[in-house]
């Protein structure tokens, strides 16, 4: 059975979980209308995808 020569101090122990960090979500421009989007997803404001129109978008009625 393996057994650890020198003991692991508690700050070279915890400092391992200290390197697990949140990215922020990766943004592109949308290039036919200029949104912020996620990347490789169809554009939720005008429905383009790749340089074409992948889904119809349907207006909301203004009052």
């Amino acid at each position: 059975m393996a057994v650890p020569k020198c003991k692991t101090s508690k700050a070279r122990r915890n400092s391992r979980a200290a390197n697990w960090k949140i990215e922020s979500v990766g943004l592109v421009e949308c290039p036919s209308c200029h949104e912020l989007i996620k990347s490789h997803r169809v554009c939720p404001n005008c429905g383009a995808y790749d340089g074409k129109q992948a889904v119809e978008i349907k207006q909301k009625k203004e009052d």
